[in-house]
């Protein structure tokens, strides 16, 4: 898994689940009045507070939507993360086996490995399996920092992408964003014009139809790619440089 210490993790996965096996507190025989039904993890429970801080990571890298798909129990706080835990320490150890015996060995994707203003934007919801937000609220982001970088709020989405790779010179108000510098020739007016074709159909292919349907949602397949088509256009934006009235950059 791409960028993940896969040794360390599970270390760290370890020591959850040695943590929260639970122990049988109940007393009963000579002596005792009354039988009581009690049970305590092995660890204390703000130990095992303070590590699940560091689980929890692992967990939304490894098992992404186990928040929604483990049930948790209502005696026992940490029953979710610890079968959570556990599955993903399977996956971890047998990674290599699964790829190979299911003949599949593609590279893989990580959402968090996008560019930082898309993962930031769609993080939260996320991880808790509301995709189609999560593709919007990424949307949201990228047009923000965008504004930011050319100093603009009067333009938004489809139009702000368009006059900020447009080929015209910048004027009073109206910075541009260019991908390489203008001498470039042919290349340079090619890649312009990439990123204004590109932008509107970011907008008019997945912000649109996405805002136009409340009720729908998304695979988590489909959401990846549409983050990652966001993602190669925030790069854009982000590497290119600013270019302001009288070509000052």
């Amino acid at each position: 898994m791409s960028g993940l210490n896969t040794d360390w993790a599970l270390t760290e996965l370890d020591k959850f689940i040695t943590m929260t096996v639970m122990t049988n507190n109940s007393r009963s025989g000579p002596g005792y009045v009354s039988i009581t039904h009690t049970s305590s993890t092995a660890a204390p429970d703000a130990d095992v507070t303070k590590q699940a801080q560091v689980v929890e990571k692992i967990l939304d890298r490894v098992i992404s939507a186990w928040r929604t798909e483990i049930d948790n129990s209502k005696n026992n706080r940490w029953t979710r993360h610890r079968e959570a835990a556990i599955r993903a320490r399977e996956e971890l150890v047998r990674a290599e086996e699964i790829k190979r015996n299911l003949g599949d060995n593609a590279p893989e994707m990580s959402a968090a490995n996008l560019h930082p203003w898309i993962w930031s934007g769609a993080r939260s919801l996320w991880q808790s399996g509301h995709y189609v937000q999560a593709v919007r609220d990424a949307v949201t982001k990228l047009n923000a920092e965008t504004q930011n970088k050319v100093g603009r709020r009067d333009v938004s989405e489809t139009d702000l992408f368009k006059q900020s790779f447009s080929l015209d010179e910048a004027k009073p108000g109206k910075s541009r964003l260019r991908r390489m510098q203008p001498e470039d020739g042919d290349t340079y007016r090619s890649v312009q014009r990439g990123a204004m074709a590109f932008a509107e159909g970011v907008f008019a292919g997945i912000r649109n139809p996405l805002s136009h349907e409340a009720d729908q949602e998304l695979s988590e397949q489909a959401a990846l790619e549409y983050l990652a088509t966001l993602s190669v256009l925030a790069r854009w934006v982000d590497e290119s440089t600013v270019e302001h009235a009288g070509g000052s950059v």
